[in-house]
C-alpha cells in the first residue's frame, strides 16, 4: 500500500487512527455533521476530497471518512482505510430513485442490497459477473434501525454508473436513446436506486473480506437535509446493534 510518512497516501491515516466501524458520505464537509452524532470526535486528517474523523459509540472506536463523487476515488478510500484495519463500512448518502412505485409519502430514501456495477473501477478488479452484495447483517440493522427510529426505508438494489448527466439528461448527449432505455430496463428489473459509490464500496469490501451497506436519502425529497440527518441517525444506530453483535 501506497504510504507517505508512515501514512496512507490520500486518506493521510495511519493504523490506530480508524475504527472497525466506518460510515462513508462522500462530501467532505458531510464528515462534521456524522461527527456530531459520534462521542469524543476528533478531526484525524483532511486531504484533497478525504476527510476522517474519529470518535466512539458503545465505547467502540468509529470513524467517518468521506471519498469524494464516483468510484475511482471511493476505491482509493476503501482500500486505504482497511490497510488502516477497518472492515465495516456503511455508506451515506443520497440517490436518486428508480422505482418510484414503491415510495409513499414517508419514504425518506432506501437501504442498499446490492448494486449494478455500470461502472469502470471494479471491473478492474473482477470480472463483471461478479456480484455486488450487501452484507446481509448490516442490512438487517440498518432495517432494524430504521424501524425503531419510526422512520421508512426501503430495502433494494442500487444501480451504480460513472456519469451523473448521461442520466439526469440523458437527451443531450450522442447516446440518448441506450441510456433513455437502460432507464426502463432498470425500472422493469425493479431497480431501486442511482448513485455512483455504492458499487465499489460492496465489491472491494466482498473481496477483502469485509462488510459493507449503504442508506441513501432520496434526493428529490422536500426536506433533503432532514432525510439525510435520518440517513445518518440510523447509520449510527445501525453500528450500536453491530458492535453488540460483534461483543456476543
Amino acid at each position: 500500500m501506497w504510504e507517505r510518512d508512515g501514512k496512507m497516501y490520500h486518506i493521510q491515516c495511519r493504523k490506530g487512527d480508524i475504527g472497525k466501524y466506518v460510515l462513508l458520505p462522500g462530501d467532505p464537509f458531510r464528515t462534521d455533521l456524522i461527527a456530531s452524532y459520534l462521542e469524543e470526535a476528533k478531526l484525524i486528517a483532511y486531504n484533497r476530497e478525504h476527510k476522517t474523523w474519529t470518535g466512539t459509540l458503545l465505547g467502540e472506536k468509529v470513524s467517518v471518512t468521506s471519498t469524494g463523487m464516483g468510484c475511482p476515488s471511493t476505491a482509493i478510500a476503501l482500500e486505504e482505510l482497511i490497510a488502516c484495519g477497518a472492515d465495516t463500512f456503511i455508506r451515506i448518502g443520497t440517490a436518486g430513485c428508480i422505482s418510484q412505485n414503491v415510495r409513499t409519502q414517508e419514504t425518506v430514501g432506501g437501504i442498499v442490497t446490492a448494486a449494478v456495477r455500470d461502472e469502470g473501477t471494479t471491473r478492474q478488479y473482477v470480472p463483471v459477473e461478479y456480484p455486488a452484495v450487501a452484507n446481509r447483517h448490516i442490512v438487517e440493522a440498518l432495517a432494524r434501525s430504521a424501524q425503531r427510529l419510526g422512520y421508512r426505508f426501503d430495502e433494494g438494489i442500487t444501480y451504480t454508473k460513472d456519469s451523473l448527466y448521461t442520466h439526469i439528461s440523458p437527451e443531450t448527449v450522442p447516446l440518448a436513446e441506450l441510456y433513455q432505455n437502460r432507464q426502463a430496463v432498470w425500472e422493469r428489473a425493479r431497480v431501486l436506486l442511482t448513485e455512483m459509490e455504492a458499487s465499489a464500496v460492496l465489491v472491494i469490501s466482498s473481496i477483502r473480506g469485509c462488510r459493507a451497506s449503504g442508506i441513501m436519502a432520496y434526493s428529490d425529497v422536500e426536506d433533503i437535509a432532514s432525510a439525510v440527518d435520518k440517513s445518518i441517525q440510523t447509520a449510527c444506530e445501525a453500528v450500536k446493534l453491530l458492535i453488540m453483535e460483534d461483543k456476543k
